[in-house]
């Protein structure tokens, strides 16, 4: 667990410096690139973290009413797999401009 733990720090940490350790360009709006790489990564990050608590407290809730009214059981599950549905849309809309941001070029 700790092993997996050390590379996946590695991983993040890497990563990141890599694409940072380009040549910058001679333009004067070469600053942009670097900065989008790091928009890109830190709104996915926090986009799918958040996606990822409001899904569990989500399926929590849909347990716990299933548990008080398991008549209604159907009813609940249908709600929770529309509402599951739509909490994932947040994380797709923003992987859709995290890789805009990362392969559109600025205007220079």
């Amino acid at each position: 667990m700790r092993r997996s733990l050390i590379i996946a720090a590695i991983v993040i940490l890497a990563v990141p410096g890599v694409a940072l350790a380009q040549a910058p360009a001679a333009s004067a709006g070469s600053w942009v690139g670097a900065f989008a790489v790091l928009a890109a990564g830190f709104g996915m990050a926090l986009a799918a973290g958040l996606c990822g608590l409001g899904q569990g407290k989500a399926i929590a809730s849909a347990v716990d009413a299933m548990g008080r009214q398991p008549g209604a059981a159907a009813r609940i599950q249908t709600a929770m797999i529309i509402g599951l549905a739509l909490i994932e849309s947040l994380a797709i809309y923003t992987l859709v401009i995290a890789i805009i941001l990362l392969f559109v070029q600025p205007i220079k």
